[in-house]
């Protein structure tokens, strides 16, 4: 998503073949009203390309970037390497269930932190609504959208019912 709005978030992944689970982050985003972009960036196969790109984007007034990577590419780590913002990293599923991707992100060494989330699209829906956190803490507007979103989950899980 581009739009005229400052664009507030970056989502990031190493292959096209990501989209498919990292279309997740977008869609919660897009939901928020949230402006965003998405990217194909890879770590190893365009590193000064992601360097200049991460260099950039507080300049640019990103404010959070969400990077998807599989196996042991490790995006979201060499992201977070090039600047303080907020990065969240989204393990993909892989021919070891993910498990690679997983260890590869939250095994980040002291120093640079990345905030790691579930493998697969559940990270990737769950990467958004923590980007959502992080910025409704200065835009009241996001916070109550984000207060909304949360009471409908309460309201979602009060209704069901069992046939027990």
């Amino acid at each position: 998503m581009t739009t005229e709005s400052k664009i507030q978030v970056a989502v990031i992944m190493g292959s096209k073949s990501d989209w498919d689970t990292m279309k997740n982050a977008s869609e919660i985003l897009r939901e928020f009203g949230v402006p965003h972009e998405c990217r194909v960036i890879s770590a190893h196969r365009t590193p000064e390309l992601l360097a200049e790109f991460i260099k950039n984007a507080e300049k640019r007034g990103l404010e959070v970037i969400i990077a998807g990577a599989g196996g042991a590419a490790h995006l979201a780590g060499v992201a977070a390497a090039h600047t303080i913002l907020p990065v969240l990293g989204v393990p993909m599923e892989s021919k070891l269930q993910g498990l690679d991707s997983l260890l590869s992100t939250v095994q980040m060494p002291a120093g640079i932190p990345v905030g790691t989330l579930a493998i697969g699209s559940a990270g990737a829906r769950n990467a958004a609504l923590f980007a959502i956190a992080i910025l409704a803490r200065q835009q009241p507007g996001l916070q109550e959208k984000l207060k909304a979103f949360r009471q409908e989950q309460k309201q979602k899980i009060m209704k069901e019912t069992l046939p027990c």
